[in-house]
């Protein structure tokens, strides 16, 4: 089986690791932070590795993605999992750089809360600018994961709408509840739902907002104008709508 590198162990990494781990690959993991049975501080280690999973800070990866170039031979297959793509997809590599996203995670971070099983049944995204492997997308459906085809364009818009405006929204709520005392004192369980992704790891939160602005932005705005439609319309039948295609989508 081939052997595969993962850097970086914190919550997808770690969990990657895990996985890989279990399945039977022949897995070595670079972190700075974490040590234990097959994980290393150098990147050398990686020299030999078929696949590398780039699993840092987004803030972080293209400095570690230029470290490679003198590491790893031109036919080593690289992917980082950033919830951004179009920035890692500015400059060719000399390995075999394909940049992808899983579509997965909690409101938690670091090794301790990763585990197996995180990307079952999970979209991971992929987007070829400098070409395709086979190898990597049956990696990622080992891991339970559905590979999704797109450039790096479209899904960063589509993560602003899904994923990142939705963590604004969480944390803009959470401040305009504290405003009213009592708001905070009776929230139940709606309110918590609503405010889960206000957890989210500080790092990446600022990283998706700096480098994503513009299309957070776009996604508020189409927030604004479907709150316009909603409250204008047939409130009943679009309400009625909505609960229908959200059940097809999260059978």
């Amino acid at each position: 089986m081939i052997k595969i590198g993962v850097i970086g162990l914190g919550l997808i990494g770690g969990s990657i690791f895990k996985d890989l781990k279990a399945l039977g690959y022949d897995v070595i993991a670079v972190s700075k932070s974490q040590e234990g049975e097959d994980i290393y501080k150098s990147y050398d280690v990686l020299k030999d590795c078929r696949i590398v999973f780039v699993c840092s800070a987004m803030n972080k990866t293209l400095a570690i993605l230029d470290v490679l170039e003198s590491i790893l031979n031109p036919d080593t297959i690289v992917t980082d999992v950033c919830s951004l793509k179009n920035f890692v997809c500015q400059k060719k590599r000399p390995y075999r750089f394909i940049p992808s996203h899983p579509m997965a995670g909690t409101e938690n971070k670091g090794y301790e809360n990763s585990f197996e099983g995180l990307f079952k049944g999970a979209k991971w995204v992929i987007t070829p600018c400098f070409g395709e492997s086979s190898e990597l997308v049956e990696v990622i459906k080992k891991l339970g994961a559905e590979p999704v085809i797109t450039t790096p364009q479209e899904h960063d818009e589509t993560a602003a709408m899904i994923s990142h405006m939705p963590m604004v929204i969480a944390q803009a709520l959470f401040l305009a509840a504290k405003e009213n005392p009592l708001a905070l004192q009776i929230a139940s369980s709606g309110f918590r739902d609503m405010t889960r992704l206000a957890l989210s790891n500080e790092e990446m939160a600022c990283d998706m907002v700096a480098m994503n602005s513009h299309n957070i932005e776009n996604s508020i705005l189409k927030l604004y104008r479907a709150i316009g439609e909603l409250t204008s319309g047939n409130y009943p039948e679009i309400i009625s709508q909505i609960k229908s295609e959200r059940s097809k989508m999260f059978l």
